[in-house]
């Protein structure tokens, strides 16, 4: 199964269901006559047996209230258990194999719309708040937002309360249009500190006081957005995914797809709502096409219509096992009464009866013929996907270690028998913990662990390149080049294997081995930032070797070559422009040493060469040149300039 991708009749009906017509003036005939103002509240982590009127265990009355008033969908499903991707489901409207974010720290493509911006077309003034550095606007999901406020405490977080008080004082500035506020909040995430007086309600299980803390702020919230409402007011309640809190063997979210962390709550509230329950399962991602319709934008697929496309298919996906360790990919699909998760094998479960997913029905079931055509032609992302993307710098990547979010070192290989994720949650805590240890630096702690991993998961690909570079990073030479040979035989081709062996050779007396290896992955991914920054380096350090023993033409070709891959990042500038004079080449070596910037340490002396070099070409603003090295000197050039014959 692994590697399949299905018919392109299936990626349009991905498509389809987010036909985007163009936007209408806001005083249009297929515009509402009343346009309400519209809050969208996302609960990051809010299983849905922790809130509302049927919870166990926990007091959530502001989320009740608008229950009461509103529709509450009993079946509601994210499409994926991870923050950021299911985020752009709902601002998209898109399953992740139509967005194309599959996990955190990956970026929505700007060709993608979003919400915010066909209801910024539409007149609508469009403001949000996030509670966490996942959501940070680097990530995609700022497009169309007036305001887009992003700022976050030293935890890379912020509180419901935090994240409230400064919506509030934005709803006090609301233009006179109609307004779409989005407000996310991440109190219920993992670790679970609620604040007092929650903290000591529910010392025992710290979860419900974070969901029960953030409710006391929902309700804050939806008093004031109503308060200041300049008409009427829409509003939709829903959490981005549950958690497993040890169900399935899960104790957080993300590898699994059962009902813990896949089922959410969801409410809608306002005009075109009567008020009831639900049990027609929903996608989240209907909230793109329900807040286009309070809108008056488009009404299809809306979920304020009371019917709902019954005969749908609900889809879901969890490609983190498959993208980072090479495991069986996860596909679930729901209808009617009756759940299907597709990983290797075919789980079968009935909600209605069990909505713990805890009874697999196997083949005395049958699920509808819809549901497993469904599952087999779900689209797969490549396995390169996984690599996390260059461009995440490394402020980016500690913010989301901080968070416990820690992408994959490598794309996996790709196995003809994968394990099974659920079978694999055993040595999930152990793997996280190794990548946690690992991307914070503390190699010698990640290591026994990444070894317990390799015994157990022999083709983890991501484990054994972790282990090399663990290993190499400590300076165990041979031990880290040996890892690195095992991470090629579980992957031959591997472009991962050869960039991570090449960075291992760079910091050691070897680091000319390096080039001819990310030579090779440059030419095929030019793309390939770390590769090219790499070469570039390198190339560099080629060169003032060159310099340094005299071979000028060798140290000209090295520097060219190294400025070639990376123009703007290239520091040496002035020691390319005296190769240039050296060799007479004087037009180059003015343009080399005009690039040399002030804040340079070598300034001084580009200034003087850069003179001669003026002198040489008999160029007008010579003098001036000269003068300028003179006034600008330090003593190192001071004499220099007092000796040089082409001044006189």
């Amino acid at each position: 199964m692994i590697g399949r991708v299905k018919g392109f009749s299936f990626v349009f009906l991905l498509a389809a269901g987010c036909a985007r017509a163009p936007a209408p003036p806001p005083n249009s005939a297929g515009a509402a006559a009343v346009r309400p103002s519209i809050l969208l509240i996302t609960l990051d982590t809010t299983r849905a047996d922790a809130i509302g009127p049927e919870a166990a265990g926990v007091a959530t009355p502001a989320f009740s209230a608008i229950a009461a008033r509103g529709r509450r969908f009993r079946q509601a499903y994210a499409t994926v258990p991870e923050t950021l991707a299911s985020h752009c489901s709902m601002m998209t409207g898109l399953y992740p194999a139509g967005h194309g974010v599959h996990e955190n720290a990956r970026y929505l493509a700007a060709s993608v719309p979003v919400v915010a911006e066909r209801l910024q077309q539409a007149g609508y003034h469009t403001t949000a708040f996030v509670s966490s550095f996942v959501l940070a606007r680097r990530f995609g999901l700022s497009r169309g937002f007036d305001v887009y406020d992003d700022t976050l405490g030293a935890g890379n977080e912020r509180t419901s309360r935090e994240t409230t008080d400064a919506a509030l004082a934005e709803l006090g500035r609301r233009p006179d249009e109609p307004s779409f506020l989005w407000v996310h909040y991440y109190d219920a995430h993992y670790p679970y500190a609620p604040p007092e007086p929650y903290r000591s309600r529910y010392a025992r299980n710290p979860y419900l006081g974070e969901i029960a803390a953030m409710d006391e702020q929902l309700g804050r919230l939806v008093q004031a957005f109503e308060h200041h409402a300049k008409g009427p007011v829409a509003i939709a309640v829903v959490a981005d995914h549950g958690e497993g809190l040890g169900d399935h063997g899960e104790s957080q979210h993300g590898d699994l797809l059962y009902g813990s962390t896949m089922h959410v709550p969801l409410i809608l509230a306002g005009p075109g709502i009567d008020a009831g329950v639900s049990d027609t399962p929903v996608s989240t991602r209907r909230i793109f096409h329900t807040l286009l319709d309070w809108a008056g934008v488009a009404a299809v697929h809306s979920l304020r219509s009371a019917g709902h496309d019954p005969g749908e298919v609900v889809l879901g996906e969890a490609m983190k096992p498959f993208l980072e360790y090479g495991w069986q990919p996860q596909v679930m699909a729901v209808a009617d009464k009756y759940k299907a998760i597709l990983a290797g094998t075919i789980e079968t479960y009935d909600i209605a009866a069990d909505p713990g997913d805890t009874r697999n029905l196997g083949s005395s079931v049958a699920p509808p013929s819809s549901m497993r055509k469904a599952l087999e032609e779900y689209p797969l992302p490549s396995p390169d996907a996984a690599r996390a993307p260059d461009n995440l710098d490394a402020e980016a990547r500690r913010g989301l270690a901080s968070l416990g979010y820690v992408a994959a070192t490598a794309a996996p290989f790709v196995r003809k028998e994968a394990p099974r994720p659920g079978d694999m949650m055993p040595l999930l805590g152990t793997l996280e913990k190794a990548s946690a240890l690992f991307a914070t630096g503390r190699y010698a702690q990640a290591i026994p662990l990444l070894d317990r991993v390799l015994a157990a998961d022999p083709y983890n690909l991501d484990a054994a390149l972790r282990l090399a570079t663990a290993h190499s990073s400590l300076g165990h030479g041979q031990k880290a080049v040996a890892l690195f040979g095992r991470a090629a035989a579980i992957a031959p081709k591997s472009q991962d294997v050869r960039v991570y062996l090449a960075l291992h050779y760079a910091r050691t007396t070897e680091w000319e081995r390096a080039v001819p290896l990310l030579e090779q992955v440059v030419a095929q991914s030019p793309d390939r930032l770390t590769a090219v920054e790499a070469l570039a380096s390198l190339r560099a350090r080629q060169g003032q070797q060159a310099m340094d023993t005299g071979q000028t033409e060798s140290a000209i070709v090295a520097f060219e070559r190294a400025r070639t891959l990376q123009p703007a990042a290239f520091k040496n500038d002035l020691e390319l422009g005296v190769l240039y004079l050296a060799v007479r080449r004087y037009d180059e070596a003015g343009t080399a040493l005009d690039r040399v910037p002030a804040s340079h340490a070598g300034y001084p002396m580009a200034l003087f060469k850069r003179a001669q070099v003026s002198v040489l070409l008999h160029e007008p603003d010579r003098l001036g040149r000269i003068e300028t090295a003179r006034r600008r000197a330090d003593a190192t050039t001071r004499p220099l300039i007092e000796r040089e014959r082409l001044f006189k």
